[in-house]
């Protein structure tokens, strides 16, 4: 079996067994703690535990993108030419980090160790606690499935959020509202602290505004 035969099947073998009861947050970062349950072989099961961190859902625009370090050659192409067709048309992009924790094989069939879990996640009251039955030499595609699933499922509830408070209005320049407050929470923070500058300048390249803001970009060093 190649590796695409071997992401089908876990993909068709993947089962969200219990979802979170909350959408990713619009105006903060969410913490999804996990639990990732296969079957070994007969009655023994295996447990990863851990939690996706999902950062603040950010406002941009293909022109934004095309300056975004991580894609692929398809993807960037694709980038460019939404960007070509469509350069300022907001839109949200995610960004996730896992930090797993534990892996525990149990001898219990998968069946008896979700019930166990699900006692306890009722018992901690975490909205944001899910299980998932996978494939065990693939349950890392099992955990991205469920990531996919949860972006759009929050997807609707987060523009709509952002687009209430105009937050995805772009002016002349083709940057969105939210983009430029997030310059100004970013120009805060180096006020603070210096070692975020290079953070700073990075959004304002990205967007292609650093010549508007290099006067003051620059004062937070001489204020020094």
């Amino acid at each position: 079996m190649d590796m695409d035969d071997r992401i089908r099947n876990a993909m068709e073998h993947t089962e969200l067994v219990r979802a979170p009861k909350q959408e990713l947050s619009t105006f903060g970062s969410s913490v999804v703690d996990y639990y990732v349950v296969t079957e070994l072989v007969g009655n023994v099961s295996v447990v990863r535990d851990g939690r996706v961190i999902a950062e603040r859902p950010r406002i941009v625009t293909p022109a934004y993108l095309i300056n975004v370090e991580g894609f692929s050659d398809q993807a960037r192409s694709y980038i460019s030419m939404l960007a070509r067709e469509r350069p300022h048309e907001s839109g949200i992009f995610y960004r996730y980090k896992n930090e797993p924790k534990d892996m525990n094989v149990v001898s219990e069939p998968s069946r008896q160790v979700i019930d166990k879990l699900n006692a306890r996640i009722d018992e901690q009251r975490n909205p944001l606690s899910t299980i998932i039955k996978g494939v065990e030499e693939m349950w890392d595609v099992s955990l991205l499935m469920f990531i996919y699933e949860l972006t759009n499922r929050s997807l609707r509830t987060n523009i709509a959020d952002l687009d209430r408070r105009g937050l995805l209005d772009t002016d002349s320049s083709g940057v969105p509202e939210g983009a430029r407050n997030y310059i100004e929470e970013l120009f805060e923070d180096v006020s603070r602290n210096l070692a975020r500058a290079p953070e700073l300048v990075l959004e304002l390249h990205r967007w292609g505004v650093f010549s508007e803001y290099q006067d003051r970009f620059f004062r937070l060093f001489r204020n020094r």
